[in-house]
């Protein structure tokens, strides 16, 4: 199946195996607030079991350097869509409340991103992640 929306996620390139995947998990868990229409209906198991809904289109990974992810970062932006961030600074916080605080503090074009997470147009997010490679 093809879908007319992507969902990316760029990973800073020089970051832990641990840090990949809580950065991931973090990027992606916005979107669905932002864009329901990329989450699915609930799953069910032969006993009748039901669970949490998934995103109903694949989440592609990709990874770049520091200036990869600088220009995908503004590309989205630029482009209006919804974007997630992660900074270095988020690995010293907590809690959500200091997280948001964390970003707030630093201008958008000093912020120093580990990850980010962008939906949009199959062809948009393909001209923000232009430069990264999948992730390996």
């Amino acid at each position: 199946m093809r879908f007319d929306t992507k969902i990316a996620v760029l990973l800073r390139d020089d970051l832990a195996v641990w840090q990949r995947l809580n950065v991931t998990s973090f990027l992606v868990s916005g979107l669905g607030s932002r864009a329901p229409e990329v989450v699915g209906e609930p799953y069910e198991d032969g006993n009748g079991t039901v669970y949490l809904p998934m995103f109903r289109q694949p989440v592609l990974v990709f990874e770049g350097g520091k200036e990869v992810l600088t220009t995908a970062h503004g590309r989205a932006v630029s482009r209006g869509m919804d974007v997630a961030v992660f900074t270095s600074d988020l690995f010293a916080t907590g809690n959500d409340r200091d997280n948001r605080a964390a970003v707030r503090a630093v201008p958008r074009d000093s912020l120093d991103l580990v990850g980010i997470a962008v939906h949009g147009p199959r062809n948009g997010v393909d001209k923000v992640v232009r430069g990264a490679r999948l992730h390996g």
